[in-house]
């Protein structure tokens, strides 16, 4: 019965979570069309004649109705193609989806460092609360969660790039061709990401767990004489865990879509720095295909975490 509603709960969000990704492809090309420029002439340059405008035009598509244009893109996606990129002269999955595996190579190890320290520091920071380490582990998460990313990266680069010289201060190596090489050039990027997100994850968890501690059943659980660690892992934090998950999915979905300001500092050739060339060039097709595939990941971290709401919450089924 447990798992049936479990299914349940997984398609309804399965369905839910399409609907989205079309509105939101539905919103984005209508709001493309609004902003000013000429892909084909900013791509053509001052010097093009009016007959390789509508010569370019015609070849791409432009010159069609706009709801024409719209359905042939959702078409081309159901077919496995994104279109043509007018800035780069190329398909663009093939500029998109290698700039994805790049920015995800520099998030996902952030997110998961950020997140268990985050988590660990604001358990000990409940459970000793008053305390100096308390205070300590709220300064510095304060501290975190006021700085710029754009700051810190700046601060790392003059630190440990121009003074001690024992990181590279910008650049990008494949992890596939060179692992030492990409970690020594990605390591300042993937800090200063989990120091947000440590910083993050330490005030919520410590509130979270503050308030969990207050609550009859733990106090029943410390008078039956439950071990510390259980009633801190196996009462505390489960019951502490559904305002941590939420932000887990959101803060994932969240930063590959918003490490352009770090892809810039650091010359990563990740998703933020090509969407940013791509509005630059008005390359609307390449900009629409990665709010998309943006919107895709935001979509399947949002399902990861209705999926763990059920597990860890069965009334939400």
């Amino acid at each position: 019965m447990k798992s049936n509603n479990l299914a349940k709960m997984i398609g309804k969000r399965v369905v839910q979570s399409c609907i989205t990704i079309l509105l939101v492809t539905l919103f984005v090309f209508a709001l493309i069309q609004m902003v000013p420029g000429d892909p084909v002439a900013n791509y053509l340059g001052a010097t093009a004649t009016e007959e390789q405008i509508a010569y370019y035009r015609h070849l791409y598509g432009f010159d069609r109705p706009v709801i024409v244009q719209y359905l042939s893109w959702i078409g081309g996606l159901f077919r496995g193609t994104m279109g043509q990129s007018i800035s780069y002269q190329s398909e663009i999955a093939d500029i998109i989806l290698p700039r994805l595996g790049t920015t995800l190579t520099m998030v996902i190890p952030a997110f998961i460092i950020g997140t268990i320290t985050g988590i660990l520091f604001g358990i000990i920071a409940a459970k000793n609360r008053g305390k100096t380490i308390d205070s300590v582990i709220s300064f510095f998460a304060n501290i975190g969660v006021s700085m710029p990313m754009f700051w810190l990266g700046m601060m790392g680069m003059l630190v440990f790039a121009l003074k001690l010289r024992v990181l590279p201060s910008s650049g990008y190596v494949p992890i596939t061709r060179d692992f030492g090489g990409w970690l020594s050039h990605m390591i300042m990027p993937i800090i200063v990401l989990s120091l947000g997100v440590n910083a993050g994850f330490v005030r919520l968890t410590r509130s979270s767990m503050l308030e969990v501690m207050r609550q009859d059943y733990v106090t029943t659980a410390r008078a039956k004489g439950v071990s510390k660690k259980d009633v801190t892992f196996r009462h505390q934090l489960r019951n502490s865990m559904i305002p941590i998950v939420t932000t887990m999915g959101m803060r994932l979905g969240s930063m590959v879509g918003s490490t352009v300001l770090i892809e810039s500092l650091f010359v990563i050739p990740g998703l933020g720095s090509v969407m940013m060339n791509g509005i630059s060039n008005r390359d609307f097709m390449l900009v629409a295909n990665g709010v998309l595939i943006i919107s895709i990941f935001v979509a399947i971290c949002n399902l990861v975490v209705d999926i763990l709401y059920g597990i860890i919450d069965p009334r939400t089924r």
